[in-house]
């Protein structure tokens, strides 16, 4: 027999095995880990992304999209970030199947960015510096599970070339301390649910989003001054 179970991390109730997965993978979400660790601001990329006039789009998984999505969204240069899942089929792309485990999804964002501001490889510099421990392999802080996989999904070829040589240029330089585990994959992304969207700014007394979450804007702020905008580009209200 199954119960009903309340999920700390999106404050909504669950049931079933669902409710359970999706327990699991909020646990101790207070428990420092090393996605929570100070960032520190990265050597830029030595090959620049040749972008043409006009808007672009770049998907980004780095673990929980909570704090990926909040980070994106204060970038100068970004119009839109949003939360969805990438790497799987459209029927499997609902917050409790992909919860599982097991449906080849990650939890990902979407930016939609102005080249003319801030180009793609810019945009990884931020990433790799802020939104993530990029040598975990499944996992970000608490969270744990393929869902939460460090991942790109270029838009293009290339991107794909700028996001390989990147990694190949932290690797070589030893930027970390391990080897980074960011995968290069390919998939179509589809937006979250609407009680996902813009959750860091619409709930910054969240439990989880103190811990894992805010320190990632603090660094954003700190490490990338001229990059962040005080407010951020929400979802739900169109950029200013």
């Amino acid at each position: 027999m199954t119960r009903d179970r309340f999920h700390p991390r999106t404050g909504r109730w669950l049931g079933g095995v669902a409710g359970f997965a999706l327990l699991a993978c909020a646990a101790l979400p207070l428990v420092p880990a090393s996605a929570e660790e100070a960032g520190r601001r990265l050597p830029e990329a030595a090959m620049t992304a040749q972008e043409g006039a006009g808007l672009r789009t770049a998907t980004f998984a780095g673990g929980c999209f909570w704090g990926v999505q909040g980070v994106f969204q204060h970038v100068k240069g970004v119009t839109k970030a949003v939360s969805g899942y990438a790497g799987g089929d459209r029927a499997s792309a609902r917050y409790e199947q992909v919860g599982t485990g097991r449906t080849g999804h990650a939890e990902a964002v979407q930016v939609t960015y102005d080249p003319a501001v801030i180009r793609y490889d810019e945009l990884l510099q931020i990433f790799f510096s802020v939104a993530l421990d990029p040598t975990e392999v499944d996992r970000q802080g608490p969270d744990t599970g393929p869902q939460y996989r460090s991942a790109l999904f270029p838009a293009d070829e290339g991107q794909a070339t700028v996001a390989r040589a990147y990694i190949a240029q932290l690797d070589r330089a030893k930027a970390f301390d391990k080897p980074i585990a960011t995968r290069i994959e390919s998939g179509a992304f589809y937006p979250a649910e609407g009680y996902h969207q813009d959750y860091m700014t619409l709930h910054p007394n969240n439990g989880y989003i103190v811990a894992n979450d805010a320190p990632k804007l603090r660094d954003l702020k700190a490490l990338f001054p001229e990059r962040a905008n005080a407010q951020p580009v929400l979802v739900g209200r169109p950029p200013a």
